[in-house]
């Protein structure tokens, strides 16, 4: 059968598209008599498909062109997965232990064929849920970012080099312009796909369609997320975009790659980790208040900053006599400057860290697309406790995230508003 325009798989075309795909079918073995297929995307994009037999596994995701948990009203285009493929493999060449691999992308079909994260793997987000400590998440998601934002950034590559880099993912227009409508406008106005826990939240929403500093400063933000290429950033690093065991930490779902501000990745990920923090009251039961897991919620956050702070330096100073050009070494190689400009670096990069994590809490307490941490506490008034000492702390962060010099700062204000 020859796949020449796309259609979308269900499991009885997926089985005669993994026939006519060597680089599918020898993972099985070629042998489809015991094949387990099963749907499980159940994430508001795509269709994602587990493919098991006894010789072999693999995952299948197809993009659709539309958003899947809103319908075809929203379309959105399928060439993400060539976008999601690109960043899968540039990640994965620079962070092998944390990015699975790819065998297989068909751009015809919107089709990625990758390594299946076997069980005990589940989404961070639930097991965050779940209340499940992973001992070496921090260490895991520091050493991802530090070497795909560094590695891809003007301090490890030529300007030549990265405008080159740069190019391949200036076609993903249509996923960034996405972000830039539910992140950075829709929360601020009215708008048809806004909710929140009504009616608890109702005064809530609506302060914040009517804070005009919050507007200027998310308004900046927007002009970094769209102006600032400094690092092909994963583009949607929040803990439902990563898989975890106790021993392992997997980045899956890339699709909204591009080269923009580092600080949108590192924030989103804490950002979500401060929901988590806020939603884990919500969670709580006779049986175990969850007071110790939040404690180690906030030392994650706290090493997460500190692990990466510490590797991207030391990459930095690794290579600041390589072929870099943010700072040539003609001119910065003199000791006491590198610390000063290193310093001035990084102390931007931890105030957009903090700007950008809290417009993503903004927009899935008052916006589009919530959180499971959240959305699974049946008791609304009780989700609505949770939501809003998060949403109090979100808008303080993104207006003051200036004032703030470290990251044991934040941790102290983030216990100060429970």
């Amino acid at each position: 059968m020859a796949f020449t325009e796309f259609r979308p798989l269900d499991e009885k075309y997926l089985v005669e598209y993994i026939k006519a795909t060597p680089a599918l079918s020898d993972k099985i073995g070629n042998n489809f008599d015991d094949l387990k297929i099963k749907e499980v995307g159940d994430g508001n994009l795509n269709f994602v498909y587990i493919v098991v037999s006894p010789a072999g596994s693999f995952v299948i995701k197809q993009a659709i062109p539309y958003i899947r948990c809103i319908g075809e009203s929203w379309p959105l285009t399928k060439e993400r997965a060539y976008f999601e493929a690109l960043a899968l493999r540039e990640h994965g060449r620079l962070s092998p232990e944390n990015v699975p691999e790819v065998y297989h992308f068909d751009r015809t079909m919107s089709v990625i064929g990758m390594r299946y994260l076997e069980p005990p793997h589940i989404i961070l987000r639930k097991g965050l849920v779940a209340g499940i400590e992973y001992p070496l998440l921090a260490e895991h998601i520091s050493d991802y970012m530090a070497k795909t934002l560094y590695h891809t950034s003007l301090l490890y590559h030529t300007s030549t080099e990265h405008k080159h880099n740069l190019a391949e993912f200036c076609g993903n227009v249509e996923l960034c312009r996405h972000t830039e409508q539910v992140v950075f406008s829709d929360p601020y106005k009215v708008s048809e796909y806004n909710r929140w826990t009504s009616p608890y939240l109702d005064r809530d929403a609506e302060a914040v369609r009517e804070d005009n500093i919050l507007k200027l400063e998310v308004a900046e933000l927007k002009s970094k997320f769209c102006e600032r290429a400094q690092a092909l950033v994963h583009g949607d690093l929040h803990t439902g975009s990563i898989m975890v065991t106790r021993e392992s930490t997997q980045v899956i779902d890339p699709e909204f790659a591009f080269y923009g501000p580092m600080g949108f990745d590192i924030g989103a990920f804490i950002g979500n980790l401060i929901l988590a923090f806020y939603a884990q009251d919500g969670h709580a039961d006779q049986g175990n208040d969850r007071k110790t897991y939040k404690e180690w919620i906030l030392r994650t956050i706290k090493e997460t900053w500190s692990l990466f702070y510490k590797k991207f330096t030391a990459l930095w100073d690794e290579h600041k006599d390589g072929s870099g050009e943010a700072y040539l070494p003609g001119i910065y190689n003199n000791p006491e400057l590198h610390q000063l400009v290193q310093r001035k670096y990084m102390q931007d990069l931890f105030h957009d860290t903090l700007g950008f994590g809290a417009a993503k809490m903004i927009r899935r307490i008052v916006g589009v697309a919530h959180v499971e941490d959240f959305e699974s506490i049946p008791d609304a008034s009780k989700r609505a406790q949770c939501e809003r000492p998060a949403l109090d702390l979100a808008k303080m962060l993104l207006k003051e995230r200036r004032k703030f010099q470290s990251i044991d700062e934040v941790v102290s204000a983030i216990q100060q508003l429970q």
